[in-house]
Parts: C-alpha cells; structure tokens; sequence
C-alpha cells in the first residue's frame, strides 16, 4: 500500500538528513590534519629555495618542490612575542596594542587559533617557545596565559620566552609539570641572567622534536593541529655575550671542517639539524597514510638575527632585502613560508599575493570547515593554496607597528611600500616609500616623486584608525 503523500515527503526529508549526517560524520573524520611549523629568527635567504648556497637545507628544499613557496609573505611583527600574538589571534598590531617585546599574557578569553579548532573537535598540541603567559611553578597552571588554557591540549616546551634562549636549560614544560632535563646545568656569572648553562647534555631541540612526532603518533586516528614552534635559530644572547657565542648545538655536523668562525658553524649546523627533522615529520606522516590528509606550512616568526656573535650577513640571511630584526624594511618581515598538502598544494608552485601571519587563524577554520571569528584582520589563503587565485580576497594594506629598532611603522599596499623612520627630517615625519616591482631591496626612497601614493596610504591607516607612530622602546 503506497505511503500517504504527506508521509512519504516526510520519510524523504528523514532520509535525506540521515544521509547528509552520516556525510558530515565521515567528513569530520576526514578534516585535514594541520601542522604550523614557525621556527625562530630564520631570513628570507636561510633556505636553498629562496636562495641560499652555503647552509644545506635538502628536505625543506623538497618541501617546496613538492608544494607552494611563498615569494611575499609576511610575519606578524619584526621580533618574537607580538608576531606570535598575531599568529594566535588574526589580528595584526595595531588591534592586538602589543608592538614590542614587553611583557605580555593572554587572559584565557582570546579567540586563538588552537582553541576554535579545539572546540570543532581538533586534538590540539604545541611544542617549542610559548612567550604569552609566563609560568614559574606547577601551582602556576592556574595562570590564565598558560597553554592548556588558551586551546593547546597539550604543550611542550618553554614557557618564559627568556628562558628560551638556553638550548641547554635544566628543565621544560609538559603541561603542568616540570620535564628535567638530564645533565644541564646553569652557570653562575652574572652575566648569563640564568640563561647560560655550564654542563651541557641534553639538547632541548631534539626534546621538542620527540615531543612533536610522540603527539603526532597519539593523534593520528583523529583530525589535529600541531604547532611547532623550533627556537632554532635563534641566538642565545647571554651565552654570546658571557662565552663569545650563543649559537648552541650538540655538534658542527657537516660544516666542522669550514673555514668559518664558530658561530657561523653552529648557525649554519642548527639550520640543517631542524631541516633533518623536518624530514624526520614527512616519513613519519607517509608512515602513518596521513600524508595526502595533512597540510604543513613552514615559516620564520620575523627576520634573521645578528647576535651571539653571529651575523646575518655571512650567509646572507635576508637575501635580497633590506634590513633584518627589528626593521620595518622588509628584512625584517618579510619571511620565507612553504605549504605542503599533496593532491591539493600542486607541486612546484609559487604565489606572490601579499599575506601575514594575521591570516593563518582563517585559514585554519577554512580548511577545517568553521567559521573563524569576526572580529579579525586576517583573510583565508585557502583559495591561493588550493590553486584558485581568482577567488582569493585580498588586503587593502598589510600594517605594522613597532617600538624597537629605528623604523615605527610599516605598510604595504599592492607592490607599494611605506617605512616610516624615528627621527623626522627638516622637523616633519620621516616616510619613505618603495616600489618593491623594481626595488625589492627598497634602496630607492621615492616618497618625493610620489605624494599622492603616500598620502593615499597614510588615509588607508588614519581611517581604520591605527596608529602612525609607536614610542621608542625605553
């Protein structure tokens, strides 16, 4: 006997919704794994594919031959803790108010990347430097800017950015405790500020990197995102002023014959150790059949460094560019960043489009199917990493602002670039403007031959109401 019409209509809508359940079932667990690795004062030029010579770097290298190289992307700030800010929240400077490296905590309220895929049902872990909520003691879990509190399940690492100088610290963090690190221990000079150890064992590098792989193998059955936030390689700062270098690594490696000062061999050994554990994660993921299911993205946090008695020049670290930490120039922004995701990254590709860390929280909920806040700066990339350009929104400008070093504030719109220097010229405020489609070196200043663009960009800012200068750092 045939169904009424009424409950036939009925028994089709059930139906259909019981299909596009089961459907939305199977795709949730199918959402793609993400993994951000951001390591720690690497420029521009440090990597063989944007054009390094000397430091070897094969699996990065491939990386980008099997993926998407990014030719104008951009770190949230010129030094560590707000570019970090940026990257979790999807707001740039101007809104996040921390423009330099101060002290700083998250409140535990913040909309952050980890806790709104957390929240979608993402396992989510971290490792390597924190710098948002510093935190002393176990009782201090309670701390509101501690990990575990801002949509990390899982942390490993360092809390205190200081802290984070030392590859050979007595200690790190696993969530709420303690992990001792056997046979380092910390110096007494004054000058090393608890940052300097004198018995050096156990590599906090090669720790954070076990503690990435372990959480990958806890977590694979389910969608994830990792964070791996390598310190590698950054300087440690009190060891180059107390024992004449801080750049810390077990051993030389390849380059302990050059003819090269020792800092330079241990910059150029850190580099290529981190490349080889990015290989290390890659074999691990094909290991594992996520490999085609898991987008990775590789970038730098700000610019390269010149401490620990290393300097940025000796390899060219900042490539073709101008300037380096600290600098509003694009030296000290302007990073390399590759994504890697097979079958959807073509291989070998390369985009220009203008993009900044504040863009990295829209993109994750896009590729894990959410709806990211709507209170950001950032625009999704998905449509550029995915092959479709032409649908990919784009900024009016990309801002900056910044109290250390003697530039302020940086923007850029379309191939057009403002700096802006401290000290004002002839008593006005000292901008210089670059076309990076001729001068990506910006060593040609053309504000004078060009107002109008000037002024048009300075509009931009003063309607959005962000700032045109910053106080010096004191």
């Amino acid at each position: 006997m045939p169904l009424p019409k009424l409950l036939c209509k009925s028994f089709l809508v059930f139906s259909a919704f019981v299909a596009f359940a089961s459907c939305t079932a199977i795709a949730a667990e199918d959402r793609p794994n993400i993994i951000y690795i951001m390591v720690d004062d690497l420029g521009y030029g440090d990597l063989g594919s944007y054009g390094q010579k000397e430091v070897q770097t094969p699996h990065l290298d491939r990386m980008a031959a099997e993926g998407m190289r990014f030719t104008d992307h951009y770190a949230g700030h010129t030094v560590c803790r707000p570019s970090r800010l940026v990257l979790w929240t999807g707001q740039h400077v101007g809104h996040t108010g921390l423009t330099g490296n101060r002290a700083f905590s998250l409140t535990g309220k913040e909309q952050t990347v980890a806790k709104l895929l957390q929240q979608a049902g993402y396992a989510t872990g971290g490792v390597g430097k924190w710098a948002l909520g510093n935190v002393n003691e176990p009782a201090e879990i309670d701390n509101d800017g501690h990990p575990n509190r801002n949509g990390f399940d899982y942390w490993y690492g360092y809390m205190n950015q200081s802290n984070a100088h030392n590859y050979y610290p007595p200690f790190l963090w696993e969530n709420d405790r303690q992990d001792r690190l056997p046979g380092n221990v910390l110096m007494d000079a004054p000058g090393a500020r608890g940052r300097v150890s004198k018995q050096k064992e156990t590599y906090s590098h090669d720790k954070l990197t076990d503690a990435a792989l372990d959480f990958i193998q806890r977590n694979h059955r389910s969608p994830f995102l990792l964070h791996i936030h390598w310190t590698i390689p950054h300087a440690n700062n009190e060891g180059g002023r107390v024992l004449k270098d801080g750049m810390e690594v077990p051993d030389y490696g390849i380059y302990a014959d050059r003819q090269w000062p020792n800092p330079e061999k241990g910059f150029a050994a850190m580099i290529t150790r981190m490349d080889a554990d990015v290989g290390r994660l890659f074999e691990l993921l094909k290991d594992l059949s996520i490999d085609d299911n898991t987008l990775v993205i590789f970038t730098s946090d700000n610019g390269p460094h010149r401490e620990g008695n290393h300097d940025h020049e000796f390899f060219d670290s900042n490539g073709p560019l101008k300037g380096y930490k600290r600098s509003m120039h694009d030296g000290g922004i302007r990073v390399p960043m590759i994504a890697r995701w097979p079958g959807k990254v073509a291989a070998g590709t390369q985009s220009d489009l203008p993009s900044a860390f504040w863009d990295f929280l829209p993109t994750a909920c896009d590729v894990a199917g959410i709806e990211p806040p709507g209170d950001i700066d950032g625009i999704s990339y998905l449509p550029t990493l995915i092959g479709k350009p032409d649908s990919q929104p784009k900024h009016a400008y990309l801002y900056w602002a910044s109290q250390e070093g003697e530039t302020s504030i940086g923007i850029r719109r379309g191939p057009w670039k403002l700096v802006r220097y401290r000290k004002n010229r002839n008593g006005n405020p000292d901008w210089r403007l670059y076309d990076l489609r001729r001068d990506i070196g910006e060593s040609d200043d053309i504000a004078a031959a060009h107002p109008e663009q000037v002024q048009e960009m300075l509009s931009l800012v003063e309607r959005d109401r962000l700032p045109l200068e910053t106080p010096a750092k004191r």
